[in-house]
């Protein structure tokens, strides 16, 4: 998921790993709700909160007021209700015509709490340093973990990613025994994963019948609670897409989620830039999928003026965040604020051995070392640090990460997923 060689990608970490968009929920502004104290206006949800809509008002996820009717919109009396005199519907579902219901619109609370989501990335568990195996993630730190990654064998059934992963699957999931409510998901696909084998698996019902079937005897027998599918791209040219992909993906998600039920979660991720997102049928899938995790460390208000635009509900918005840093080799050493030219990615760290990349250990290791002081720039919402001349990256600590999850929160999104776990600096939790 999270490593590319595209240079565009690159240079848009250095400028903007915060984005400023407008959006909002068909959700009372007023506050939070209890079994015992009703909404002023909409349906109290099990996390505490006024709203409209299934994840509100829905069967096993409304605890009081559940029958309540917005004013306008989708979750109006009338399906699609428009206001009196040409007026403005709010995403909240109230009518007028100032900015708050023209616009956007914004909400107040903690919505992005509700799911607090890491990825762990299981080839850390071979790493020649600072190695990762299930034992080492906190569970308490998180209400979802997803195990990445699994494939798609040449038969159409989930197949593991390494060797060892049948080793490491039970120990994944048994990490719910330590704390109460925790969610383990199997993440499919990846970057490495290609997209030829999704195109060709979805192509048929007898084909994505086969998958689904596997997924659902591999779930139970692991104890994984969900599904993770990570498509990089659907009907992407460069990633032997083609353009059926489209919609046969809106099918298996269709598929999926009824041989899944109640039982099992089913998520999608999506990237944040246009020429990958255009692929995905976002509003053919949003019924069908419980959430979808955006991957957007990079182009947070791009990506989510997409979905806005195709009237995707927030609460089914996971926003991405990184637990590793973008590095890059600079070009002029004289120059070394965010957007300054770059010759390549940065050296490779001493244990993920990837050009462009460390994690946050990595990275604290060099500020260690260095004896540096990081930079914060505040309006891309990151720090950055210069080293050994020529060495910039740029990455979140405790305080950024505090922004992106007031970000999440005024926006109304439905939580925060991070890659990955295995690349923490976990004195940031201390």
């Amino acid at each position: 998921m999270p490593f590319r060689s595209n240079r565009m990608r690159l240079l848009l970490l250095f400028v903007s790993l915060l984005g400023l968009s407008q959006l909002g929920i068909a959700n009372n502004p007023s506050g939070s709700c209890s079994s015992t104290e009703d909404c002023t206006s909409g349906c109290c949800s099990t996390s505490g909160f006024c709203g409209f809509g299934p994840t509100f008002c829905g069967e096993g996820n409304c605890t009081s007021s559940c029958d309540a009717k917005a004013e306008c919109g989708p979750y109006a009396d009338t399906n699609g209700y428009d206001c009196p005199l040409q007026v403005c519907c709010s995403q909240y579902g109230f009518c007028g015509t100032t900015d708050e219901f023209c616009g956007a619109g914004s909400c107040s609370g903690s919505s992005s709490d509700t799911r607090i989501i890491g990825y762990y990335s299981s080839s850390a568990y071979t790493r020649t340093c600072n190695s990762w195996s299930p034992e080492n993630i906190d569970p308490g730190l998180w209400t979802h973990l997803i195990y990445a990654f699994a494939l798609i064998g040449s038969d159409y059934q989930i197949a593991q990613g390494n060797s060892f992963d049948t080793e490491l699957y039970p120990r994944f999931t048994g990490l719910k025994q330590s704390r109460a409510g925790l969610s383990t998901l199997i993440s499919v696909g990846g970057w490495d994963a290609g997209g030829t084998i999704f195109s060709d698996m979805v192509s048929t019902s007898v084909t994505r019948s086969t998958f689904i079937d596997s997924v659902i005897s591999f779930m139970a027998s692991y104890g994984f609670d969900g599904i993770d599918l990570d498509w990089e791209y659907p009907a992407a040219s460069d990633r032997g897409g083609l353009a059926a992909d489209t919609e046969n993906y809106v099918a298996l998600v269709k598929e999926l989620k009824a041989a899944c039920g109640n039982r099992y979660t089913v998520t999608v991720t999506l990237p944040s830039s246009y020429w990958y997102l255009q692929g995905f049928d976002v509003s053919g899938m949003e019924p069908y999928v419980d959430w979808f995790h955006l991957i957007s460390m990079a182009q947070i208000k791009d990506g989510l003026d997409l979905l806005w635009r195709n009237k995707i509900d927030p609460q089914k918005v996971v926003l991405g965040e990184a637990f590793y840093g973008r590095s890059f080799t600079l070009s002029d050493t004289t120059c070394t604020a965010p957007g300054c030219p770059f010759s390549s990615g940065g050296d490779p760290g001493e244990c993920t051995a990837t050009s462009g990349i460390l994690s946050d250990a990595e990275i604290q290791g060099v500020i260690s070392e260095h004896g540096l002081t990081p930079t914060f720039n505040e309006a891309a919402g990151i720090k950055y640090i210069v080293w050994n001349e020529n060495q910039w990256v740029s990455y979140d600590d405790s305080e950024t990460l505090d922004l992106k999850r007031t970000f999440a929160n005024e926006k109304c999104l439905g939580g925060r997923m991070v890659w990955s776990v295995d690349m923490d600096d976990t004195s940031k939790h201390q």
